[in-house]
């Protein structure tokens, strides 16, 4: 594959991460900075991706450019169309009579004004009226704090239920071992794990074919970022799974699409229906999922093995990652005891699995 068809195969790509988090941007949390945070987290995509558009300029045509640069400004301003529909709406503004006012009010017959109840100010209003704002009123259903909960266990197995939550996100922990229950599967929309060391977590019940037989789903999408010393078995995944920042992990993932970011010394057990993408990665090994979290139906061919590296455009492989042998392969007996069964600590299970 020449550095052209490289190029075109990694923008294609990136355009379509792109537009999933543009489209998932109404899902994520006004609170905390959520969105925000998402949103400029697409505003550095785009700006990476134009920058990456230039540098191409001297392999690819200038017309391919030209189309290349109009795609970009096309997502930037889709980006900028949903994030304007999500605004808030703009508070209106009444006047708040006076004391004088409201007394004299009080002795006359009431008349509304109707340019008042459209929010636009009386010009007759006192001299001394302040003015008020009428805002929507705030959101004060509380939401449980799942991670709060996991913290203060005393239990060697956390198991949080996220009955009553609309997505899985587990972040900040160091040295746990957690297992969802099947209960998590109502909150299977979206999920992350985040800033996690030493931590063995399986989330591979919730999105089982069990759990998806009896209501529940797949993961929609799921993000993995800063995550050293651990083994997360993902389970299973219908949209992307984002990998950024791991340090000496194993993973277990069965997904559509994985994107893999800034990651080193892990080691992949994989389903997945499309190329895996690594960039900026060393020392990445691969291996096809392991028979105890496979429950494929559909017959299409598992690309495990099929890796591009988008920092990597030479003729020969890429030396960022490697098929994993099958003599290193950890066995079944290992995921079916060591990491599913319950009578280990979370170094035992680390230790079981090569961390």
């Amino acid at each position: 594959m020449d550095a052209k068809e490289r190029f075109y195969r990694k923008f294609q790509s990136e355009v379509a991460d792109i537009q999933d988090h543009i489209g998932r941007l109404g899902a994520v949390a006004i609170v905390g900075g959520e969105r925000k945070d998402a949103s400029d987290s697409i505003l550095a995509s785009l700006s990476q991706l134009s920058l990456e558009v230039a540098d191409a300029a001297e392999f690819i045509p200038a017309y391919d450019q030209r189309t290349y640069s109009n795609t970009v400004k096309s997502l930037t301003d889709r980006l900028n169309d949903e994030l304007a529909r999500l605004a808030p709406p703009k508070p209106r503004f009444q006047f708040k009579k006076s004391a004088k006012a409201a007394a004299s009010a009080a002795s006359a017959p009431a008349k509304a004004d109707h340019r008042l109840l459209r929010g636009v100010p009386d010009a007759k209003a006192p001299a001394d009226a302040s003015v008020v704002s009428s805002l929507p009123d705030s959101d004060t259903k509380n939401t449980k704090n799942y991670n709060a909960g996991i913290a203060a266990s005393s239990d060697a197995i956390r198991r949080p239920s996220f009955s009553s939550a609309k997505e899985i996100n587990i972040a900040g922990h160091t040295g746990l071992h957690i297992i969802l229950p099947l209960s998590a599967s109502r909150a299977t929309a979206s999920g992350s794990l985040t800033d996690l060391a030493g931590c063995a977590v399986d989330m591979s019940v919730p999105t089982s074919s069990e759990a998806r037989g009896g209501g529940g789903a797949a993961f929609q999408s799921l993000m993995l970022r800063n995550i050293e010393r651990s083994l997360v078995v993902v389970g299973h995944v219908s949209g992307p799974v984002h990998m950024t920042k791991l340090k000496n992990c194993v993973l277990v993932v069965a997904s559509r699409q994985v994107r893999i970011h800034e990651c080193y010394d892990v080691d992949i057990y994989l389903d997945v229906r499309s190329r895996p993408i690594i960039e900026d990665c060393k020392n990445m090994r691969f291996a096809p999922l392991p028979s105890t979290y496979s429950d494929r139906t559909d017959g299409s061919a598992n690309q495990w093995d099929q890796v591009d590296d988008f920092k990597w455009l030479r003729a020969e492989p890429s030396p960022n990652w490697s098929v994993l042998p099958e003599a290193e392969r950890l066995p079944e007996s290992v995921w079916t005891d060591a990491v599913r069964g319950t009578g280990r600590s979370t170094e035992d299970v680390l230790k079981a699995v090569g961390i």
